[in-house]
């Protein structure tokens, strides 16, 4: 059982969330998830971690963690009763429709625009390698954004306080905005938003 703070494996733990997951030189990139539905999740899809960890006590499988220091591990604000290690897995970008996240960090936020492309039926949500025209979302700048889409697009969405950089801006194909009578919406609304925008008039399955 792991009951030091200054152990190894708690050392890397450590060391893994505050790099965002970039692994050493060398060795596979590698990410943390946390929460018993999450990890049970990937495991239903074959998805195996490199290391788990559960806190002492707890009756889960893994590496026993005492509980305290099992939380000083976590991201999340109220601790977590298991977390897992899993090497990164990445994708061929996919179209028609993308959505490109620039300095989008808040897990939240990610989530609910995971979530939305998924309900659009967006093909993608990426880092990099951007398929089709890129459309770039700007409070106040260009056009208004306006559907349905036409062939394959990106649309680029920022962090909340800084947005998308001028450099960015500049290189994208179009910059179009959400007309709104506040000054900005946040990440995951605005990408909401957008999609349904983009996505209107087009033939969907009806929810259940």
């Amino acid at each position: 059982m792991i009951d030091s703070q200054s152990n190894r494996q708690l050392k890397e733990l450590r060391k893994l969330r505050t790099a965002h997951g970039r692994a050493k030189s060398g060795s596979p990139p590698r990410f943390i998830a946390e929460g018993e539905d999450l990890i049970a999740a990937a495991a239903s899809v074959g998805w195996h971690p490199v290391e788990r960890f559960v806190a002492a006590g707890s009756g889960l499988e893994g590496t026993e963690v005492e509980p305290e220091l099992l939380a000083g591990a976590s991201s999340l604000g109220s601790g977590t009763r298991v977390l897992a290690v899993y090497e990164q897995r990445w994708s061929a970008p996919a179209g028609p429709l993308c959505v490109y996240l620039h300095g989008v960090g808040d897990p939240g936020n990610v989530g609910a625009i995971l979530r939305s492309a998924q309900a659009f039926g967006a093909g993608s949500v990426v880092l990099e390698g951007l398929p089709g025209r890129t459309i770039a979302l700007a409070a106040g700048l260009g056009a208004p954004l306006a559907g349905p889409l036409e062939g394959e697009a990106t649309i680029l969405i920022g962090a909340e306080r800084e947005g998308l950089p001028p450099e960015l801006l500049a290189a994208a194909a179009e910059t179009c905005q959400i007309p709104i009578q506040a000054e900005s919406l946040n990440a995951a609304m605005a990408a909401t938003v957008a999609l349904y925008e983009l996505t209107r008039n087009t033939t969907r399955v009806p929810a259940a």
